[in-house]
């Protein structure tokens, strides 16, 4: 993470910031990079005991010397976005952990960065804490549409807030794909280790283990469209269970001009489900 803020340099490779080599920047260049695209949430929070709330929050635009008047009125803004308005005139010691972690967001979101940087923000804090502060960035995210890279340990909490995932193991990038490709195609034996115990009920989708109608009518004979279930897509193998269930039919997938492109059988979904061998399944751009 300290390479991508460039606090440490990085022995080969280069990194990109919007098309930009960080690498080439001077001094002066860094910090302006540092204070206006880049935020920063820490796993210990790091907040001034003796300065408010509203001032922790506002303190990183104070060193801009951006105007009180100015910095305080985005700072407000900052703490209602992560459900803090009312507590701006208190002081850290006042707030509970999770509140804290809240307050460290607010001040990285004060500036208003395009990339979000967190160290494992959530970590020390209690599950029932920390997963309603997932559900808040997730909701946060919605509205923020910012690049963030997130930093943990924890499988869970990675495939429920990323898009993509990169683990790492003895220093270098094992595998970087979608929770669902990191689920369903491990690249080696310790990504596998590292997935066995993760649920694939809402990670594994009908695109992915769905079988082209010419398998599956070779075996079982025509499909009644018009009687079978449908799915999008983007179902889960959660949904498709709910289909399967309520009928003895297949489930036709559909993308989302409603065309059929594929059907999911009983044995693809169990299949799914267990993570065995996929058959028949359509090539892709099929």
């Amino acid at each position: 993470m300290r390479h991508i803020n460039r606090l440490i340099d990085p022995t080969a490779g280069q990194i990109l910031v919007n098309g930009e080599d960080i690498g080439k920047k001077n001094p002066e260049e860094l910090r302006r990079m540092r204070a206006l695209e880049i935020g920063m949430v820490f796993q210990n929070m790091a907040l001034f005991p003796h300065r408010t709330v509203r001032d922790n929050v506002a303190f990183g635009l104070e060193v801009r010397q951006v105007g009180r008047e100015h910095r305080w009125a985005l700072a407000d803004e900052k703490l209602r976005m992560v459900q803090l308005a009312d507590w701006g005139d208190r002081f850290p010691d006042e707030l509970s952990g999770g509140m804290q972690q809240r307050v460290g967001l607010a001040r990285a979101l004060a500036a208003d960065p395009g990339i979000l940087l967190m160290d494992e923000p959530f970590s020390a804090l209690d599950p029932l804490i920390r997963r309603q502060l997932q559900e808040q960035f997730l909701e946060l995210s919605k509205v923020m549409r910012k690049t963030t890279v997130f930093i943990t340990h924890d499988l869970d909490e990675a495939i429920r807030l990323g898009h993509r995932i990169a683990i790492m193991r003895d220093g270098r990038l094992v595998q970087i794909g979608t929770p669902e490709e990191i689920v369903t195609a491990p690249a080696d034996d310790y990504v596998a280790d590292f997935v066995a115990g993760i649920s694939r009920l809402k990670l594994v989708y009908a695109h992915t283990i769905m079988e082209r109608f010419d398998y599956y009518c070779a075996g079982n004979g025509p499909i009644d469209l018009a009687r079978c279930p449908k799915a999008l897509e983007g179902a889960t193998l959660d949904e498709l269970i709910n289909l399967a269930v309520a009928s003895d039919l297949p489930t036709v997938v559909v993308d989302a001009a409603g065309a059929s492109i594929g059907v999911v059988s009983k044995n693809a979904l169990l299949r799914g489900i267990q993570g065995g061998e996929r058959h028949g399944r359509p090539a892709a751009g099929s």
